[in-house]
C-alpha cells in the first residue's frame, strides 16, 4: 500500500501524539510505501527545536520514507486563541504538500487529530487521488475545549462547530480512536460501528519492564536519595493534567520524611508548578528523559501517581499510563470509577475522586507502608499491558485493517 500519514506530532518527539505517530509509521514503513506530512518537533517544550526553523517547508528521510515538514507557528505560551492560531498555521500550510502527493496516488489518507483542522485538507485529498480516508482522534479537541473552559459550551460557535464535526466524521471511510469510552462518543456522534476502530495507543514491554535488585544503582543516576518512597510522575506538564493537586498532595505531607515526590517532564505548566513549590523541600523536578532511560526512570521509583482534572478525566487514556504499569510498579490515579482510567485501575491499580488532596494523601501513605500491595498492584498491572497494549499485537492489528479497507477500493 501507499500509506500518507498527515500529522502535527512526529518523530524526533519523545513524548505524545509524536512518538506514536512515529512509532506507527515505522512499523507500517516495514511493509508498505509511506509518506508523512507533518511540521518541526516542537512539543512538549513549546519550542521549535533546535536545527529546525518554523517558516520553513522542508523535506527529509527518515526510516526510508519521505517527510515533508511544514511552516507552522508555536505560541511560547499557548492560550485558547493561541491555540486555535497555532492549529490554524499548520493546517493551511500542510495543504500545498497534500496537493502535491495526488501524483504520488496513496491507497489511504491517514490524518491524526490534534490537529482536527487538518482533516477537511485530508479527506479532500483522499478524494482527489481515489484514495481511501481515514481519521484517527487521539483527542477530542471540542470536548476538550469546552471543558477545559477555552470555549463555551452552547453558544452559537460550539454548537456550530459540533455540526461541521459530525458532517466530517461522516465523510471519513474509517474513524479510530484510543479507548473504549471514545468509541462511545464517536458512535454518538453519529459514526457508524462499521465504520469506528478502537485503535489504542501501546507500550514496548520489551523496553519497558521490570527492572529488579538495582534501585541503588537507578537512584544515583538521577540523583534521588535511596532512603526515600519516591513517588514519581512523568511525562507532559500540561494545564489539563491537574498537576496542581500534586503540589498541595507534597504540602499535605512536608513533614513526612519518607516520602519524595517526583515531577518529570516538560510543558507549559512546569514553571507555574516550580514556582508553587518553591518553599517544600520534599519535592524534586527533573527534565523531560531521553526514550533510552525512561525504563530506568520508571523503575526508580516505588510509586507512580496520574492526577487528572475533574473535568477532563475521560477524554482520553492517557499514553503515560501504559508505561507506570509496564514497569512493574504501583499506580494511584484520581478518577471517578466509570471513567477509563478508573474502569483500567479499579482492577490493577488505585483511584481516588479527582480533586480530593486528603483522600490521595490516604492512598499515598497506605500504599507506600505496604511491600506486599506494592508487590501485587505491580504484578498485576504489568500482566495486563502486556495482554492489552504490547506494541506487536496493536500495530499488526491495525496494519490488518487497513489492508481490508484499501480492499474495499
Amino acid at each position: 500500500m501507499r500509506i500518507l500519514i498527515v500529522g502535527l506530532n512526529f518523530h524526533p518527539e519523545l513524548t505524545g501524539i509524536g512518538k506514536y505517530t512515529g512509532e506507527m509509521a515505522a512499523y507500517l514503513g516495514m511493509c508498505h510505501e509511506v509518506r508523512v506530512v507533518t511540521t518541526a518537533p516542537y512539543y512538549p517544550y513549546w519550542q521549535v527545536q533546535e536545527g529546525y526553523t518554523w517558516w520553513q517547508y522542508r523535506r527529509e528521510t527518515w526510516n526510508g520514507m519521505r517527510v515533508y515538514r511544514c511552516p507552522l507557528w508555536v505560541p511560547r505560551r499557548p492560550s485558547g486563541l493561541k491555540r486555535l492560531l497555532h492549529l490554524l498555521s499548520f493546517a493551511f500550510s500542510s495543504f500545498p504538500v497534500l496537493l502535491g502527493q495526488l501524483s504520488w496516488k496513496p491507497d489511504l489518507v491517514l490524518c491524526v487529530a490534534p490537529a482536527f483542522f487538518s482533516a477537511p485538507f485530508a479527506w479532500l485529498t483522499s478524494r482527489l487521488s481515489g484514495a481511501k480516508a481515514w481519521l484517527h482522534i487521539q483527542d477530542f479537541e471540542l470536548e476538550a475545549a469546552t471543558k477545559l473552559g477555552l470555549l463555551s459550551s452552547g453558544n452559537f460557535l460550539t454548537r456550530w462547530a459540533a455540526n461541521v464535526e459530525s458532517w466530517l466524521l461522516a465523510r471519513f471511510d474509517q474513524v479510530s480512536t484510543i479507548s473504549n469510552r471514545m468509541i462511545e462518543s464517536l458512535q454518538n456522534k453519529g459514526v457508524d460501528p462499521s465504520r469506528s476502530y478502537l485503535f489504542p495507543n501501546w507500550v514496548d514491554t520489551n523496553q519497558i519492564f521490570p527492572l529488579p535488585d538495582c534501585r541503588s544503582v537507578l537512584r544515583q543516576k538521577f540523583d534521588l536519595p535511596e532512603n526515600k518512597m519516591i513517588v514519581l510522575y512523568s511525562g507532559n506538564m500540561g494545564n489539563k493534567q491537574g498537576l496542581e493537586i500534586l503540589i498541595e498532595v507534597t504540602r499535605l505531607l512536608r513533614m513526612n520524611r519518607e516520602v519524595l515526590f517526583v515531577l518529570c517532564g516538560e510543558g507549559t505548566a512546569r514553571k507555574d508548578l516550580e514556582n508553587a513549590a518553591t518553599d517544600l523541600s520534599n519535592i524534586k523536578f527533573l527534565p523531560l528523559q531521553p526514550a533510552e532511560q525512561l525504563n530506568q526512570l520508571l523503575n526508580s521509583a516505588d510509586i507512580h501517581i496520574l492526577p487528572q482534572r475533574t473535568d477532563a478525566a475521560d477524554l482520553v487514556m492517557p499514553s503515560k499510563l501504559l508505561g507506570m504499569l509496564a514497569s512493574g510498579k504501583p499506580v494511584i490515579a484520581t478518577a471517578a470509577p466509570n471513567t477509563e482510567i478508573g474502569t483500567v485501575l479499579s482492577q490493577v491499580g488505585v483511584i481516588v475522586p479527582p480533586g480530593e488532596a486528603n483522600a490521595l494523601c490516604e492512598a499515598i501513605l497506605r500504599v507506600a507502608q505496604s511491600p506486599e500491595m506494592r508487590s501485587s498492584l505491580g504484578a498485576k498491572g504489568r500482566r495486563y499491558v502486556c495482554a492489552h497494549w504490547s506494541t506487536g499485537p496493536v500495530l499488526a492489528n491495525l496494519q490488518a485493517q487497513m489492508e481490508t479497507v484499501v480492499g474495499e477500493r
